[in-house]
């Protein structure tokens, strides 16, 4: 189920840039596990995929200076096996 805003448009868009972040971009709220919020400070930020930003949850642009290759299409999309049982995907 997709929830809209006020134009038609998803309330949130997020966009896995190729072997970078993720791009969100809308009305969104971001949590840690304990379900404490994290400010995003703005309607679009990048999310860290390469598991080596020091500013986690988001971006740092680690990924290009570590040379961090996602996994291609839906495919490979993870799964909750593919989780280390913290809901943390292993490095």
């Amino acid at each position: 189920m997709t929830d809209y805003g006020a134009g038609g448009e998803p309330a949130a868009l997020i966009i896995p840039y190729q072997d970078g972040p993720l791009i969100v971009r809308g009305s969104f709220q971001i949590q840690a596990p304990d379900g404490t919020p994290i400010p995003a400070g703005r309607r679009t930020v990048a999310l860290c995929r390469c598991g080596r930003s020091a500013l986690k949850p988001f971006c740092d642009g680690s990924h290009a200076r570590t040379g961090f290759r996602a996994a291609a299409g839906r495919e490979n999309a993870p799964s909750d096996a593919a989780t280390d049982g913290t809901g943390s995907c292993p490095r």
